[in-house]
């Protein structure tokens, strides 16, 4: 013997659907507390699924920040003219410091760059041998831009005879990030699917268990959104504990490797220091992982109502 579907489940319209989600979400609560075991191991295997994407996404962000500072410190070298004054160069130096490309220009004198070479090579003793220093000019350009394009136009000026700019290593670190990024994105998406089958399977074997309930449910006339509501609910609290476990460990790990991270990027760009994801990251985080628990549960729940409807007929 049936009831009617508004005997049970009460009037239609806005109080209903609220009393629905609310009955829900109490459904889902309960059900985690049921089984605390399953449902701790569930919410860490999922967590292990997302900590390893967000891993690389903070390391990447990390990686893209200090390229940036290794771009802005890095410093183009103009060599002038062996002829070259003093007051010619000087006045280039004066000239380029009025760019808005430039940050800073420093003046090398040949008597500094001897000094320099000296302290660096083994051969101190033999250019104290020479009658006249060989060495000219040069100009240290700190670049606020693309250091190519300055590169380019101090090789543009009379005065200038080669300039030094390795820009190799630049595109080596451009390829190198931007194969991060992809790598990261088809990580996260493989990973995605782990966690989504991990919580379709876990609201499968909760459905299965519940098969006479839900039986009796049909028969009192819940239809299937009454039935997979508080399973989506159940998705949707397995992701977002899973979500929150994963930025802790990303927090963890991270202040396990800051000391000795700090003390290997301060040797190739001084002031940079390492950062953890910002509120709008970790915000889309626990949005991206509640959402991949919803999507596993609606997915289950789905398929598994679908078998079940000819039996419950």
């Amino acid at each position: 013997m049936s009831a009617s579907r508004r005997a049970v489940y009460g009037d239609a319209g806005w109080g209903a659907w609220r009393r629905g989600h609310v009955r829900a979400w109490a459904d889902a609560r309960q059900r985690l507390r049921e089984a605390p075991l399953a449902s701790f191991v569930t919410t860490l295997v999922l967590a292990f699924a997302l900590l390893l994407p967000l891993l690389m996404a903070v390391g990447l962000s990390n990686a893209l920040r200090f390229a940036g500072t290794l771009e802005a410190a890095r410093e183009v070298s103009a060599f002038l003219k062996a002829d070259a004054s003093p007051k010619v160069a000087l006045a280039l130096a004066e000239s380029w410091r009025l760019r808005p490309d430039v940050a800073a220009v420093q003046v090398r004198t040949p008597a500094q760059g001897l000094a320099e070479f000296k302290q660096m090579s083994d051969l101190a003793g033999a250019l104290d041998l020479l009658d006249a220093n060989p060495l000219p000019f040069v100009l240290v350009v700190s670049p606020r831009s693309a250091p190519a394009d300055l590169a380019k136009a101090l090789q543009d000026e009379s005065e200038v005879e080669s300039v030094q700019y390795d820009a190799a290593w630049r595109s080596r670190l451009d390829a190198w990030l931007a194969f991060g990024a992809r790598a990261i994105l088809v990580l996260a998406l493989l990973l995605a699917t782990a966690a989504v089958l991990v919580v379709g399977n876990t609201v499968r074997l909760d459905l299965s268990s519940r098969r006479d309930e839900i039986a009796l449910l049909q028969q009192l006339g819940a239809d299937d959104a009454d039935i997979r509501r508080p399973l989506l609910y159940l998705g949707l609290a397995y992701g977002f504990l899973a979500g929150c476990v994963a930025l802790l460990g990303v927090v963890a790990v991270g202040v396990a490797l800051s000391t000795p991270l700090a003390a290997l990027v301060d040797t190739y760009a001084g002031g940079f220091s390492l950062s953890g994801p910002s509120p709008l990251p970790v915000a889309l985080a626990l949005f991206s992982s509640s959402l991949l628990g919803w999507l596993g549960a609606r997915v289950a729940a789905g398929h598994y109502l679908r078998t079940l409807r000819p039996t419950a007929l």
